[in-house]
């Protein structure tokens, strides 16, 4: 299994556990950007990570590719069976995608030692010749990376504070969790785990402004990245049956960050807007790009919501009383995304994550 992408990338170091934790053997390759339109024609969108299963199958995007793999490699799940709690493991792992995306790019891009230290690197992983002067290919890297990562994600002077916020607040709530067990659902890593270790393995722990704040804020957080990147399926282990006390407050987190995102971007995509603004815990954020993937993690939320009996259903409204959850059961708030309807992924054809795409 060949594995394109980048030793600093938010999902290539998200798969790269999970293939480790499954003994999947695989080999890690920078992306062949000279490759592009092959790629176009073989996974739709360049993103990282893809894979090359060598068997003439190419997969793309993270979750899909977890999920398909496990179906393979069914041994010790990283699902709960306790639907409920499989539930809350997906929309834990759909927020570390999707929301604390935001503060990853924000420390990466916005602050210079981290911003030099980064495109310094991705200019080594970029094996296509390249006529230009190192510096020039430097610089273009940040512009681009501050330019969709953070600009058109909201970032400016007046969301800065709130979008550190949102790193703190992840880095709290996780440790109350680590503080009774070695990972977020119990004693074996859950698709929550592997899903955290998006923003916190490659960005958070290892770029270096906001590794400095871990590991003096939440060292048990720092830990639990070492944790998981040596995690083995043979250990045993098991999942919580009940979501317990110390995970409501990131619960609470994500109705008030995560779902108001998703909802104003379902209800942009629906207007046919390419931007729009939301007001999230008090802080106005405007001009965000509207994300035609997002409206489908919000799909695959509401899927796994009504696919719950009336009783779990209840039980999940009372783990989340806060009005922004309501996206999850109203289905009449949104417009379809029309993305993905075969359930071909993560064999289909994805699309970039920001913009609306062709539907």
């Amino acid at each position: 299994m060949k594995v394109y992408g980048s030793r600093v990338s938010y999902y290539t170091g998200k798969l790269e556990t999970y293939l480790r934790y499954k003994n999947i053997p695989y080999t890690l390759y920078g992306m062949p950007y000279d490759k592009s339109k092959m790629l176009k024609e073989k996974v739709g969108a360049i993103q990282m990570p893809i894979v090359d299963r060598g068997d003439g199958r190419w997969m793309s995007d993270s979750t899909p590719i977890l999920l398909q793999l496990e179906k393979e490699h069914p041994d010790r799940p990283i699902v709960p069976e306790t639907p409920i709690v499989a539930f809350i493991a997906k929309l834990i792992e759909d927020y570390a995608d999707e929301w604390l995306w935001r503060p990853a790019m924000h420390y990466r891009w916005s602050y210079p030692h981290s911003r030099e230290l980064l495109s310094n690197i991705l200019v080594d992983e970029i094996d296509v010749p390249n006529p230009l002067p190192r510096f020039v290919v430097r610089r273009m890297i940040k512009r681009r990376q501050q330019k969709f990562f953070t600009t058109r994600d909201g970032v400016n002077s007046e969301t800065w504070d709130h979008v550190e916020q949102s790193y703190l607040k992840a880095l709290d709530n996780i440790s109350a969790m680590l503080e009774h067990r070695p990972f977020l659902l119990g004693t074996r890593p859950s698709i929550a785990d592997f899903g955290l270790m998006g923003p916190m393995f490659r960005h958070f722990s290892q770029d270096p402004d906001p590794a400095e704040i871990m590991r003096t804020r939440a060292p048990l957080v720092y830990e639990w990245v070492a944790r998981m990147w040596k995690a083995d399926a043979t250990q045993e282990g098991v999942f919580v049956s009940e979501i317990l006390g110390d995970t409501k407050p990131l619960l609470q987190e994500i109705c008030e960050t995560h779902l108001v995102q998703l909802t104003e971007n379902a209800s942009a995509y629906a207007k046919g807007q390419t931007s729009y603004n939301m007001s999230v815990q008090g802080c106005n954020y405007t001009r965000i790009t509207v994300s035609r993937y997002r409206v489908y993690c919000l799909e695959k939320l509401r899927e796994g919501f009504a696919s719950l009996t009336p009783a779990e259903q209840s039980t999940v409204r009372g783990l989340l009383p806060h009005g922004q959850a309501d996206i999850l059961w109203q289905q009449s708030l949104t417009a379809a995304s029309e993305y993905d309807p075969d359930g071909r992924l993560p064999f289909g054809q994805a699309i970039n994550v920001y913009g609306t795409g062709t539907p």
